[in-house]
């Protein structure tokens, strides 16, 4: 009977008519009276959205937040009129924030204990802060500059702090501020000890001298963080990753750096047979073949076969060599032989020779010296070709490099500049040399590359490279001109689909990074080519404009960086678009 009668007094407690509640949802956020930050700011420093829950406090949580936001960018001042909740329905309300900024607070004076060394100038850069706003970011960038001045001369260890402020108002409700610092040096840091771990091939001494870091020199944190960039550069590491510098147990300074190899020397090729396509012509092998040997012996040297058949009457056989800062001093000296066979038009053999002077880790200039033989190809006598002519070329090269990795640089530029004077003499053939033929002549060369890489978000990086080239000259033939079109130029076009004295082409790109050295990317390429007019070989004036556009992908591979993209040219339908294939690892 008991157990009846309190089920019974539940079930009549449970139908009493209790109100239903809610918790209440902010659906809208308004502020009034400010004037010095966007409705944004004060959004994430309150850390309040719409569609929030009202829990109790809230109001004092946000007021706390936003005013610790206030102070950290100089306005220690603020007056908070009101902040309610209001409600629009059952579930939903408004949050009303009213507040007034009030003035910054102005740095007026910095006293500081002054440092041993370098004390004018530490001065001028503290000095920098005043009559500036006393922000957290202000001070934190004058602080920075401070200390990167110290550790680039050998004080690592220093520091700087804030020993105390003052607060000053005037009769104006202007605020002001007076600050004292305290600067401690630190020790003079040496480093007496360079550790290299990691290199199981490449000697010591060719990451010192590319480094130009030495023993006992003072400690640089410039230096320190270029290691990696510089190392990159080389092509013989995985990404470097920043250097350690530290104290050992006899208070030496020791500065450690390590590095992961990369495969160095290449050997790819492929063969293929195209048969023959009618009983009168026999069929031909095709294909290519790369041998790239670098940093030979761990020494740095660098040595390049390479063959490379196209058509059954088109190749083309490359060799060259590099030795590095021949005999210890910071010069390059690099020599090359080229010889192309195109189809049956010429025959053309190129000796090059360059000696680069290493100013700095970015910076090299260049003498250039060529000599160049073209041979017409004999199909018929009375067909002209091209002239059997020999070229004499010198000229100069200027190069920076600020990337922070050759294959997939996120920071950094590269600037190339080339000028090349030619003379070129006409040998024969003797039946097309006529009197108005000219058989000694000049060329001029100029040739202009430059690339930006900017990382705009995390992995996120966009790159625009600007190339052109321009032949200067009374007179020339098709075996001078300049190609555009394919994986290294023009995008969406056959490889060397164009041919002008005059040619530009741009590349933009948006690259997403897979790992450190593999990315997708789409892209928009450019291109512009200009042929003179040869009334001579009735051959009319030439240009045009031309686009690109596509996608792509950028592996790195154990043969080097392979790129892979689908490019659609002007007018190009989907079906009409080009796969280009390329393998990035340069001599």
């Amino acid at each position: 009977m008991i157990r009846r009668i309190i089920y019974s007094c539940s079930f009549i407690v449970l139908l009493l008519p209790f109100p239903i509640t809610f918790p209440q949802v902010i659906s809208k956020i308004e502020f009034g009276s400010i004037s010095k930050f966007k409705g944004n700011d004060y959004l994430a420093w309150g850390k309040i959205s719409s569609g929030m829950k009202l829990s109790e406090g809230i109001e004092d949580s946000i007021k706390i937040r936003i005013i610790s936001s206030l102070k950290e960018h100089g306005y220690f001042h603020p007056l908070f009129n009101s902040i309610k909740f209001e409600r629009i329905d059952s579930v939903k309300g408004l949050l009303k924030i009213n507040l007034s900024e009030g003035n910054p607070t102005i740095i007026r004076k910095i006293y500081h204990s002054r440092p041993f060394k370098d004390s004018l100038r530490i001065t001028n850069i503290i000095s920098s802060l005043e009559n500036s706003t006393f922000s957290k970011a202000n001070i934190e960038s004058v602080f920075g500059e401070v200390m990167d001045f110290y550790e680039d001369r050998g004080y690592p260890f220093a520091s700087i702090k804030i020993e105390s402020f003052e607060l000053v108002d005037d009769s104006s409700h202007n605020h002001y501020s007076d600050i004292y610092l305290s600067i401690d040096e630190g020790i003079k840091s040496i480093i007496n000890k360079i550790e290299i771990a990691g290199n199981i091939k490449t000697k010591d001494y060719v990451i010192l001298r590319e480094l130009q870091i030495s023993k006992d020199e003072s400690y640089s944190q410039k230096k320190i963080n270029d290691i990696s960039s510089i190392l990159n550069r080389l092509r013989f590491f995985e990404p470097v990753e920043t250097s350690s510098y530290y104290f050992n147990t006899k208070d030496e300074g020791i500065l450690k750096i390590t590095v992961k190899e990369k495969q160095t020397n290449f050997f790819d090729g492929i063969l293929g047979y195209v048969p023959a396509a009618t009983n009168n012509r026999s069929g031909y092998f095709t294909g290519f073949v790369n041998i790239n040997l670098r940093n030979l012996f761990g020494t740095g040297r660098t040595a390049l076969f390479s063959w490379q058949q196209e058509t059954q009457l088109t190749q083309q056989l490359e060799l060259r060599y590099l030795e590095p800062w021949l005999f210890g001093y910071p010069f390059n000296i690099e020599v090359g032989l080229l010889q192309r066979k195109q189809d049956s038009t010429y025959v053309q053999r190129t000796f090059d020779a360059k000696l680069e002077y290493l100013a700095t880790q970015e910076i090299s200039a260049s003498l250039l010296l060529s000599l160049q033989s073209t041979i017409p190809g004999i199909l018929n006598s009375n067909i002209f070709t091209v002239f059997n002519s020999s070229e004499l070329t010198t000229g100069v090269n200027i190069k920076i490099d600020t990337r922070d990795d050759f294959y997939s640089p996120t920071e950094g530029v590269l600037y190339n500049n080339s000028y090349k004077y030619i003379t070129k003499k006409i040998i024969g053939p003797a039946n097309f040399i006529t009197v108005d033929t000219k058989t000694n002549m000049s060329l001029q060369r100029l040739e202009f590359d430059f690339s930006i890489f900017k990382q705009i978000m995390n992995r996120q990086i966009a790159a625009l490279s600007l190339h052109a080239r321009e032949l200067q000259g009374s007179d020339f033939e098709v075996s001078d001109l300049y190609f555009l079109g394919g994986t290294n130029s023009l995008r969406g076009y056959r490889e060397k689909q164009f041919e002008g004295n005059r040619v530009a082409w741009s590349n933009l790109e948006y690259r997403y990074l897979l790992s450190r050295r593999t990315y997708a990317l789409i892209f928009f390429d450019t291109g512009y080519y200009f042929r003179n007019e040869d009334a001579a070989h009735n051959i009319p004036q030439l240009s045009s404009f031309l686009t690109g556009y596509g996608f792509g992908l950028s592996l790195e591979t154990s043969i080097g960086i392979l790129g892979v993209s689908f490019a659609l040219g002007k007018g190009d339908s989907f079906s009409q678009g080009k796969i280009h294939f390329g393998i990035t690892n340069e001599f």
